[in-house]
């Protein structure tokens, strides 16, 4: 399984991608995996507010409809536009072309905490193999 070592993971199996003090997020191969054959997403418009740890979208698939959880608190600042056409793009290249939004932390201190407690890529490895 693919676990990229730059980005950080969330226990719900997104992962985050620091990028210019904002922060790009997606599911892991572990989750689209699981999924199955995703046929729809539904991010939150540019502008919304979004709470670590809570509900910001959800992915529809053959199997099942699952909730995404925003790893960091913020505002998201652009959503993956292409996938309300290609939302297979999140099974294809989940860490590329199948992002999801990014994120703009609006409180520094809070974000440096929120980020350092998501998992490095050894211990979300542990976390899925184990």
């Amino acid at each position: 399984m693919n676990v990229p070592g730059q980005m950080r993971y969330s226990t719900d199996h997104e992962w985050a991608l620091l990028e210019d003090g904002a922060v790009r997020v997606g599911i892991t191969e572990y989750a689209q995996d699981a999924l199955g054959d995703v046929v729809f997403v539904q991010m939150p418009s540019v502008g919304t507010a979004v709470v670590a740890g809570e509900p910001f979208g959800e992915v529809e698939s053959t199997k099942s409809v699952s909730d995404l959880y925003a790893p960091v608190s913020g505002t998201v600042v652009a959503v993956n536009d292409g996938l309300g056409a290609q939302p297979e793009s999140v099974n294809q290249d989940p860490y590329g072309a199948g992002w999801l939004c990014v994120i703009r932390p609006d409180d520094a201190n809070q974000f440096e905490t929120q980020f350092a407690a998501l998992l490095d890529a050894d211990a979300y490895r542990a976390l899925v193999d184990g």
